[in-house]
């Protein structure tokens, strides 16, 4: 693993997630951290009182820059021997700009902090961090607020067996789990109360197929709220960290119903890796 990127907004939840990112620098083998701030500039309305002051774009890009070089300095007493601290900071929207961000820095992993929300903020306001999720190709491992890091040992990856295949993102999934050498638990959530059925025993021989050499352990439970339900395991099990695979939906869905990897995301307390199909 060589390179994590950390986007910051230099809040409070932003430095808790570097450091969790410079702790797991270690785990991995990672040799780069790289912090990253989009700041955004803002574009003159029409019609708009040209007594609303203009923002410069030099001394937004100046701001960001002696931002992320304090950050920088703050974190440097945490740094791992053999890791290198990086920054960057770009004049874009972060989420529409994350995907080719990864892919210049050829980064391996996103980390980035979550402080969570009330409902309607879930609903209607959503997450810088869950549509940097949704947006990128590249593994985002979100951190709860307050969440010190601590070796990845015991791994819950929840999944719903109908839904396993071709899809599914085998090789990130096998080339992050390697690297933790961790414990693995495979969850399946039956929130209808039916059982297991008759497509089971097939769905759990594809999915033991393609995890091969990670030994994981299958559990089937059941529950009427499936986040409530992955929580409730991952906690019994004093997990290290939730695993879980996006799926895309439709429009209308997206709009009106957040998807189980957000409501994660927004409740949970154990930090929480996402990596798209």
């Amino acid at each position: 693993m060589k390179t994590i990127i950390v986007p910051t907004d230099f809040s409070a939840t932003a430095y808790n997630a570097a450091r969790y990112a410079l702790g797991l620098a270690t785990q991995m083998g990672t040799a780069r951290v790289v912090l990253y701030h989009a700041y955004e500039l803002i574009v003159p309305i029409p019609d708009v009182p040209t007594s609303i002051p203009m923002v410069d774009p030099n001394e937004l890009k100046t701001a960001s820059l002696e931002g992320l070089e304090h950050m920088k300095q703050d974190l440097l007493p945490l740094l791992p021997a053999g890791v290198e601290l990086d920054y960057r900071a770009d004049n874009n929207l972060l989420a529409a700009h994350i995907d080719n961000l990864s892919k210049e820095e050829k980064a391996d992993l996103i980390v980035m902090g979550t402080t969570g929300g009330s409902q309607l903020e879930e609903i209607l306001i959503g997450s810088n961090t869950i549509d940097v999720a949704k947006h990128t190709s590249c593994p985002v491992l979100i951190v709860p607020a307050g969440v010190s890091f601590k070796p990845i040992r015991k791994v819950v990856f929840a999944c719903d067996f109908k839904k396993v295949g071709t899809g599914t993102p085998i090789y990130p999934l096998k080339r992050l789990l390697s690297v933790f050498q961790a414990e693995l638990h495979v969850l399946n959530i039956d929130k209808e109360g039916k059982g297991l059925s008759t497509d089971t025993p097939e769905a759990s021989l594809l999915l033991d197929t393609l995890l091969e050499g990670l030994h994981p352990t299958y559990h089937f439970i059941d529950h009427p709220n499936v986040v409530q339900g992955i929580m409730e395991f991952a906690d019994r099990e004093t997990a290290d960290l939730i695993l879980t695979i996006p799926r895309k939906h439709g429009l209308f869905e997206s709009i009106f119903k957040r998807s189980h990897t957000a409501q994660l995301a927004f409740h949970t307390h154990i930090p929480l890796l996402a990596i798209h199909e």
